[in-house]
């Protein structure tokens, strides 16, 4: 039997500017990733996106980033592990304090952007990041880059630990995610990216940027609602995996 999560980075809307589809794509995911004002967010879009998934039934994860509202989140910055610990458990409690308010209990958390990114690849920023995490609240999921440090560290600390990958990313050899900026870093034609994802679910291979296949683990699914045709994706996605025998189910059924 496969089963996937289907999860999507949301509540990144910030004041008067608005980013995604959350209301849309929302419907279609098992598992919301929501932003906790570092790198996106305010305290009105937290507690309008946990009253959105709590109508849906979904459930939601914390998304802490770096403190870099201007760019988004997707710079690299330097911070001690101490810092990285702070900055995580600071977003922690905040997105908790909408859950206690709205009921729900938060599932999982993952990482946003550069604070991802780096993380994958630093074993000492990704214990920092689980040290907050288990200090927090030691039962909930750490959702981490299928391969990277941050799951490697989680399984070192005893953490539930789900692996992530990606429909619209180009992978490296190592397992890293290609670098936005270079070419080919994202998989533009939807039917190629839906047979990736059913490839790595089923036989838990992936064909990197180089041409090579490389082993991955697919716990769940990162689709991005923000993307003009993100909404058909989505929807083409679930149908495809349900066409093929995938459970679509949330983390906690899964780990």
């Amino acid at each position: 039997m496969y089963r996937v999560d289907l999860n999507s980075d949301l509540g990144e809307s910030f004041g008067r500017y608005t980013i995604g589809n959350d209301d849309k794509i929302i419907p279609l995911i098992t598992s919301a990733n929501v932003a906790c004002g570092y790198h996106a967010s305010d305290p009105v879009v937290m507690d309008k996106t946990l009253s959105m998934a709590k109508e849906a039934g979904i459930r939601v994860g914390a998304h802490p980033g770096y403190p870099d509202l201007m760019g988004f989140g997707r710079r690299n910055l330097n911070v001690t592990p101490e810092e990285a610990r702070a900055y995580t458990l600071y977003q922690l409690g905040a997105l908790d304090a909408f859950c206690r308010a709205h009921q729900m209990k938060m599932q999982h958390v993952k990482p946003h952007g550069a604070f991802y990114n780096m993380a994958a690849k630093d074993y000492e920023l990704s214990k920092a990041i689980c040290q907050a995490v288990k200090e927090f609240d030691d039962n909930l999921i750490v959702l981490a880059l299928s391969g990277g440090e941050l799951a490697r560290a989680a399984k070192d600390m005893g953490l539930r630990t789900a692996l992530e990958v990606f429909a619209d990313r180009a992978y490296e050899e190592d397992g890293s995610l290609v670098n936005r900026r270079k070419e080919g870093a994202m998989v533009t034609d939807e039917n190629i990216a839906i047979a990736r994802v059913v490839r790595m679910i089923k036989e838990k291979k992936v064909t990197a940027i180089t041409g090579k296949d490389i082993p991955i683990q697919a716990d769940s699914v990162c689709v991005h609602g923000d993307g003009a045709k993100a909404l058909a994706f989505v929807e083409k996605i679930r149908r495809a995996l349900t066409e093929e025998g995938v459970e679509i189910c949330s983390l906690d059924k899964i780990v």
